[in-house]
């Protein structure tokens, strides 16, 4: 094959190839962090181990809106006492102090960030769109546990306390769909 030709046909292979690089990478992240726990990325389980330790970990559990979210966000309880493999449930209390319906979606993510793959949710609202009247009170739930597994990684071994970082952002899709009817 001559050279004027070839040279065309691997240039867009490559284009090609980074193509199919920049539509995987999203996905192939968010993969990674799901896996290894990066940036403070939780797990999510099915079903909770059969082992309960006897250590104790504090789980700070903090709350926050961002943005012009007029809602009231808090946890009924700040701070627990946490053994690894437990099952526990905590709620949130959401509150619409605003004059208009509004909706938002609610991200988290822990501190340390190494703890991130120890941490295990069998329910949680986050990333669902959550809408509330003017007013109106809701009642979010998370369950959860740490994983017993944490006190054999260096990383984990001794921390103490960990935490858990919520935070409600407006839902711009639901200013849209408002807008269109």
């Amino acid at each position: 094959m001559k050279k004027n030709t070839l040279t065309p046909l691997i240039l867009s292979g490559i284009f090609v190839f980074m193509l199919g690089l920049s539509f995987a990478a999203v996905p192939l992240y968010d993969l990674f962090c799901r896996v290894t726990g990066f940036g403070g990325t939780t797990q999510v389980s099915k079903k909770p181990p059969k082992i309960v330790l006897d250590e104790i970990i504090s789980v700070r559990l903090d709350t926050n809106v961002n943005g012009n979210l007029a809602w009231d966000f808090k946890a009924k309880k700040n701070l627990l006492d946490v053994k690894p493999g437990k099952v526990y449930n905590i709620d949130f209390e959401v509150e619409n102090i605003g004059n208009e319906p509004s909706a938002g979606v609610a991200s988290y993510n822990v501190s340390p960030s190494s703890f991130g793959q120890y941490f295990n949710k069998l329910g949680c609202f986050c990333f669902e769109k959550q809408v509330l009247n003017p007013g109106e009170k809701a009642v979010y739930k998370l369950v959860f546990y740490l994983d017993p597994e944490l006190v054999n990684d260096p990383k984990t071994a001794n921390i103490e306390d960990v935490t858990m970082s919520y935070t409600f952002f407006s839902s711009d899709y639901y200013k849209q769909s408002k807008n269109l009817n």
